[in-house]
């Protein structure tokens, strides 16, 4: 990922001495294992640790030649450790380092975008609560429905990063596993202990059934769970910018002193963090089929997964982290207008009560048939300019014969959609 988008705890898991370092400690503690079962000397596994040292540079200028990174890094590695360098992958294969190393930054990225979802589920608790009550127009389709809360809104986006936080703890246990099995899984030539020890070590759970890797439905799922994570994270942006058009301005992004919204038109106040995360929702959603595509492979193994993991790998995580962390930051200084949103509600003349006019009508005998129709043609003639949605009601003979005139205005009451709010959040954030 370009360095616009990375944020340096995230980036420096990928890093390729970070990487090898991971490699090291696998090979080293796989070591122990092997002396302690008394497979390899004990002083061999002590001089790995000791001596133990892998240089980027090195492994890739070796890399040239043998064409192949493990072994690259295992020629290095002996280049620091002496002799003793020929006990160290005893048994093993290169993607028992490859795939338990990726299953370890895996996990740790896993980590950091959990610390993310927790910082914005504070930022839209807080924010949700503030604005609990802040009532505004709700809108299917893009028009007017009924009345809610910008609260509510929030809350929903609380909810659902709630369920993504649950999704991504799941990802991450499933994505956490580590195999030592050998060329096939087979464990012919190393001790299933070694692999025990090693995961117990790197922080991991043992893979059940390996082949010469961890099977890549684990990877598919937790990529899949980014992707979900990213539509979350688009759809909270586009209701942001849909609020800050112009012509509704209920919301808008905050806009910083000295910032500039176009080259040309100096009065602009562009919605461009939200832009820009709807933009990285959709890279790490694409992340997703090539994730897929990986789960399956020729027999025990292929290579065509590797490519893609490589890149997938560091993109997703530091790409989504930027956008959890941007989106945060987008929620804690958004700005709020609630006289807009009050303003906005009112403009439609009222048509947002039709329901509650509908069902009094019902209730009062009316047919649902006949009285959608009554409601229909006031609410038409209103909409179209010909005045209150009220006062056309109050000229239908039909609803009046049903609807006294203080029975008609008490259904025009603002409070009657906001009676169960508190229950909503209550329900949501379990307080009492």
């Amino acid at each position: 990922m370009i360095p616009r988008y990375s944020r340096p705890p995230m980036a420096a898991i990928w890093e390729p001495d970070q990487r090898y370092r991971i490699w090291l400690e696998i090979e080293a503690h796989a070591c122990d294992a092997q002396a302690a079962l008394g497979v390899i000397p004990k002083s061999a596994a002590k001089a790995v640790w000791a001596k133990g040292k892998v240089e980027a540079a090195r492994i890739d200028a070796i890399e040239k030649t043998t064409r192949h990174d493990v072994i690259a890094f295992l020629t290095n590695l002996a280049e620091h450790v002496g002799p003793d360098a020929r006990f160290v992958h005893q048994g093993m294969t290169s993607s028992d380092v490859l795939d338990t190393c990726f299953a370890v930054q895996l996990a740790r990225a896993s980590d950091i975008l959990l610390a993310d979802i927790d910082a914005l589920l504070g930022a839209l608790k807080k924010r949700a609560v503030q604005h609990k009550r802040t009532l505004c127009a709700g809108r299917s389709h893009g028009i007017h429905a009924e009345p809610t809360t910008f609260g509510l809104k929030l809350l929903g986006y609380y909810a659902e990063f709630q369920r993504n936080r649950e999704r991504l703890v799941a990802a991450r246990r499933q994505i956490a596993t580590c195999a030592i099995s050998g060329a096939v899984g087979t464990f012919a030539n190393i001790d299933p202990r070694v692999e025990a020890h090693v995961a117990q070590k790197m922080g991991l759970e043992v893979e059940p059934v390996s082949t010469q890797i961890i099977p890549r439905d684990r990877h598919a799922m937790f990529f899949a769970t980014l992707g979900v994570i990213a539509g979350s994270i688009e759809r909270l942006a586009l209701e942001v910018r849909h609020l800050q058009r112009s012509e509704v301005r209920e919301a808008e992004e905050f806009f910083h002193k000295g910032q500039k919204g176009s080259s040309a038109m100096p009065h602009k106040r562009n919605p461009v963090l939200s832009e820009n995360l709807t933009g990285l929702a959709r890279l790490v959603r694409g992340m997703v089929v090539p994730a897929l595509e990986n789960v399956a492979l020729w027999h025990e193994r292929d290579i065509s997964h590797s490519a893609v993991e490589r890149v997938i790998g560091p993109d997703a995580t530091i790409a989504l982290d930027f956008a959890l962390a941007r989106l945060n930051g987008l929620i804690e200084k958004l700005l709020v207008y609630p006289e807009r949103m009050k303003a906005n509600l009112e403009m439609g003349g009222g048509l947002v009560h039709s329901q509650r006019v509908l069902l009094a009508l019902t209730q009062a005998g009316m047919s649902r048939e006949a009285a959608y129709a009554a409601v229909q043609r006031a609410a038409m003639a209103a909409y179209n300019g010909g005045g209150k949605f009220i006062d056309k009601l109050k000229s239908d003979r039909q609803v009046m014969k049903r609807l006294d005139a203080s029975k008609l205005k008490s259904l025009f009451d603002w409070g009657y959609h906001t009676k169960h709010v508190e229950a909503i959040f209550r329900r949501v954030l379990k307080t009492d």
